[in-house]
């Protein structure tokens, strides 16, 4: 599938580090570096613009080692990237750790997944068909 993108950084495109990545990664593009404090969050923009194709979001979701090892999180996660959004994509970055933490220019901060999807038409009903599992949730299932 072919995306149309504006980058306005002077950072490389996202691209997929793998053959078979989901997600490619996110980096700030910052005139000067932003320190999130401990339970901080912020919004860091990206320098890209881009025109998904109609059925198409793109998903920001936290990168799992600045997760594990740092703390730090997508606030929204996923953020939803609809396909007729033609600003700026940044990221709400969170710091869930107890250290301050220092994003720099370039920092991989997120990864994105582009994912098609369907709209629904509502049939409403006064009646849900029957299934096993019923209006059991939040654990019903078992451990």
């Amino acid at each position: 599938m072919e995306v149309k993108i504006i980058n306005k950084s002077h950072h490389q495109l996202p691209a997929y580090e793998t053959i078979q990545s989901a997600g490619m990664d996110l980096r700030a593009n910052l005139e000067e570096p932003i320190t999130l404090q401990p339970m901080q969050r912020c919004l860091v923009p990206t320098g890209l613009f881009m025109a998904l194709p109609a059925g198409y979001e793109a998903q920001v979701r936290p990168r799992s080692g600045l997760a594990i090892k740092k703390g730090i999180t997508v606030l929204n996660s996923p953020g939803t990237i609809d396909a007729d959004y033609r600003g700026e994509i940044c990221v709400i970055l969170i710091n869930l750790s107890q250290e301050p933490f220092v994003i720099n220019d370039g920092e991989r901060i997120a990864q994105m997944v582009i994912s098609n999807y369907e709209q629904v038409e509502w049939n409403q009903v006064v009646v849900l068909d029957d299934t096993v599992r019923g209006a059991g949730g939040f654990g019903h299932t078992g451990k």
